[in-house]
């Protein structure tokens, strides 16, 4: 008889990225670890209830959770450009452990207070935010770029699947065993992460230079966002979206207890249909994506939460409400997880990891404002102003922003574009052993000469020059045109050191060099000339 192989199903194209082993194992760790992270914080809430349970100690708990993100996010994106990734990862999940077992022994023992809850919530949630930024950086290495938003489209959902089911988890295993038990499979949920980066065998990075520390590095990173329209870009529409978007998040207690009149098994399903809506619309975005690029999608995204909290505020029985948390945890995941795959890509490897956590900080940062400016109107207003207030808002900023568009355009690289850039000379030998960290202030010089009927052209190649030197570590830059001889022109650019100047050197992506190959090929004559100089003090 025949025989036939067996047909393999096709995975739908929500989980194609999982076809990566690396991806998937490590997605899968993840996923434990962020259940884990939220039955931990139902287990300090519930033990803070006890411990000591006013008001302002239980909401501190959150606090504690939540501040490192502030504090840490810029730090934890720098160490994480500049040492080994995995091994940056390695050492956050292990903290975490630490912590958390700690954790469980003092409670187990009884020798826990409020104090010290609070204090070992604040230190786990240290390890987290040194965690974000480079787990988001990671995904890059682990699938091809063709894979990249879906890869964070699932990691998306995994957090929303984590958020359902991590409390629910933990609810079982406080009444089962106290708090302890919810503190200890937490722990085990690391562990588990841990294992799953140990097996991981990273290739090596390529050389971007020499080592950065970590104050220059954390400049490099400033420097970077503020001289890349595409991450500005990205920065303002999450912006925009999550400062009208949080008021649901800081008003949803109050909606289900005083608009609609019911009790927590409302709220808890209210968070479960957003947190179901989340994931559904995760798996459908593939299919969306070939209808709608980045932009249009943040701003469809946008339109619909905008909907959401105009049903939320006119809503006065559950079904309307739960229809409008429906269209808010599909906007939600849509939006957040197309501006954070724009986010990366828009970033090179060199600064990735410290750029998202700019990008992470920025809408960490109008969360909390917007939550709090919601709380203080439905405050003041009630709570359904608060929220159709937050629904005009939302409608009108999408509208405003999206000529700020976060679609990445790919700029072809010939070895001969390569060529056309300026090359300085190489240092003479007498000066090399004064060129290092301690060098002192670089200059460097480019001349060129342009046919005067072509200026228009060449000022409007020498602004993304200008940008391709910020974003590489430039800490100023000019361009001079000579009063006399109105076809010479001067780029001149500073940069704190020489070892920062090779470092700008190995930053430059092929995008970069094309642009810098653009205004070369304006000069007419032979190729310009390109120096360096070292500041001297007299």
């Amino acid at each position: 008889m025949p025989r036939f192989a067996p047909r393999r199903i096709p995975l739908p194209r929500a989980f194609l990225p999982l076809r990566h082993g690396v991806f998937r194992s490590l997605w899968l760790a993840t996923l434990a670890s962020n259940i884990g992270g939220w039955m931990q914080n139902t287990g300090a809430g519930w033990l803070m209830t006890s411990l000591d349970p006013s008001p302002m100690m239980v909401s501190l708990v959150q606090a504690a959770s939540m501040l490192p993100v502030f504090l840490l996010a810029l730090p934890a994106g720098a160490l994480a450009d500049i040492i080994d990734r995995r091994l940056f990862l390695i050492g956050a999940q292990a903290w975490i452990l630490a912590m958390a077992l700690i954790l469980t022994a003092l409670t187990m023992t009884g020798n826990i207070g409020a104090w010290g809850l609070l204090a070992l919530t604040f230190a786990i949630g240290a390890g987290s935010a040194m965690n974000f930024p480079a787990w988001a950086a990671t995904t890059n290495e682990l699938v091809p770029r063709e894979d990249l938003v879906g890869a964070i489209a699932l990691n998306g959902i995994g957090f929303n699947l984590a958020r359902a089911l991590g409390p629910a988890i933990g609810g079982f295993a406080i009444a089962w065993a106290g708090p302890e038990a919810a503190f200890a499979l937490n722990a085990v949920a690391f562990l588990v992460l841990i294992l799953a980066l140990l097996l991981w065998k990273r290739r090596e990075a390529p050389g971007g230079g020499p080592k950065e520390h970590l104050v220059s590095a954390m400049r490099a990173g400033l420097r970077f966002v503020s001289a890349s329209p595409a991450m500005r870009a990205a920065i303002l529409r999450a912006c925009t979206f999550f400062l009208f978007s949080a008021a649901v998040w800081g008003l949803l207690p109050l909606f289900v207890r005083q608009q609609l009149g019911l009790g927590p098994q409302a709220f808890g399903l209210m968070l479960g249909v957003m947190g179901g809506s989340a994931v559904a619309a995760g798996f459908a975005l593939p299919a969306l994506r070939g209808r709608l690029d980045r932009s249009g999608m943040v701003l469809w995204a946008s339109l619909i939460g905008a909907v959401s909290m105009a049903l939320l505020a006119v809503a006065q029985h559950w079904a309307l409400a739960a229809l409008g948390m429906l269209l808010y945890g599909a906007s939600w995941i849509a939006a957040g997880s197309t501006l954070a795959a724009a986010a990366q890509l828009a970033a090179p490897g060199w600064v990735r990891a410290r750029a998202i956590a700019i990008y992470q900080l920025s809408f960490f940062g109008v969360m909390a404002a917007g939550a709090a400016l919601a709380g203080w109107l439905g405050g003041r207003f009630g709570v359904p102003l608060a929220l159709g207030a937050a629904a005009v808002g939302a409608a009108i900023a999408a509208v405003l922003v999206r000529r700020w568009r976060i679609d990445s355009v790919a700029v072809a690289q010939t070895p001969a574009t390569v060529a056309a850039i300026p090359q300085p000379e190489a240092p003479a030998d007498e000066l090399r052993p004064v060129l290092g960290e301690r060098s002192g202030r670089v200059l460097e010089v480019v001349r060129y000469r342009i046919d005067p009927a072509e200026r228009a052209a060449f000022l409007a190649a020498m602004q993304e020059v200008r940008r391709v030197r910020l974003r590489s570590g430039a800490e100023d830059w000019r361009l001079c045109e000579d009063v006399a001889h109105p076809e010479r022109w001067v780029e001149l650019w500073a940069v704190a050191s020489w070892t920062e100047h090779l470092r700008e050197a190995a930053r430059l992506t092929d995008s970069d060099h094309a642009a810098l190959a653009r205004a070369a090929a304006l000069h007419r004559g032979e190729p310009p000339e390109a120096a360096r100089f070292i500041q001297v003090e007299p």
